[in-house]
């Protein structure tokens, strides 16, 4: 295994016009699929999209972000309940993971199992890009992918092969002293927080977005632009009916 990979990688939003073959998905898709998993159970589906009308269809759900379209692979990784409970049924067995924590169970296995297809994809020269917005839209994805009660939209990812590596930026990371607590949660100072957001803060790519929007700091560009207050309660909002519509009853 080349560990330099965890080093070296980058999110790919643009693509070469190479296809990914139907093998070679399904050998990276099976890999994937030895992800752990709560008792076992697998409780996720993911819907496989190449078509490219049906890439125009997802591109209104992910705010026409074009590595939806670009990209020859769009997947969306879905909590799914749905296989499960019908397995307990023709098995003589009464399903009851109509509940929240059942919910958190399989949002978890679905993570888990995207992120371990992003691994072995990118070690197999493949580059992808998780798209944030399935949970903003996730009645539209179901509508679009015609999901059934008790499965949802968690994940999606953009895959293809790089066009050209070299030139993707990566992405810059806090210091790992930032987000790593020996023994107990150590909470942090002023002083201490500054310090460790200083080199982001300071980067040219954030200066500059701190500038074209008019604000003081790069953190006044998450609050009041990129993650606002009322965007952040509408979706979540959005993504409670729909959980709850699909079948999953929440105790709030």
């Amino acid at each position: 295994m080349n560990t330099d990979y965890f080093n070296r990688r980058k999110t790919i939003r643009h693509y070469s016009d190479a296809e990914i073959s139907d093998s070679t998905l399904s050998a990276l898709l099976a890999k994937a699929a030895q992800a752990p998993t709560l008792g076992g159970m697998q409780l996720y589906s993911v819907i496989v999209t190449r078509d490219m009308e049906m890439k125009k269809k997802l591109a209104p759900c992910h705010f026409n972000q074009p590595m939806i379209t670009n990209a020859p692979v769009v997947l969306t990784f879905c909590a799914d309940f749905n296989r499960f409970n019908k397995w307990c049924t023709v098995s003589n067995a009464e399903p009851c993971y109509e509940n929240f924590q059942s919910f958190i169970g399989a949002m978890l296995d679905v993570t888990i199992f995207a992120q371990q297809f992003n691994t072995i994809a990118e070690m197999e020269g493949l580059g992808c890009c998780y798209i944030g917005t399935t949970t903003y839209n996730a009645p539209e994805i179901a509508k679009v992918l015609s999901l059934p009660k008790m499965v949802i939209p968690i994940a999606t990812l953009t895959v293809g092969y790089p066009e050209n590596y070299e030139k993707e930026p990566k992405a810059e990371r806090l210091p790992l002293e930032a987000i790593v607590h020996n023994e107990c949660y150590n909470d942090y100072s002023a002083h201490s927080v500054r310090a460790l957001y200083a080199e982001k803060e300071t980067l040219d790519i954030n200066k500059k977005y701190v500038a074209e929007n008019g604000k003081q700091s790069l953190a006044q560009v998450f609050t009041d632009i990129r993650y606002n207050r009322q965007n952040n309660e509408y979706f979540s909002q959005v993504f409670f009916d729909f959980i709850a519509s699909q079948g999953f009853k929440c105790p709030f």
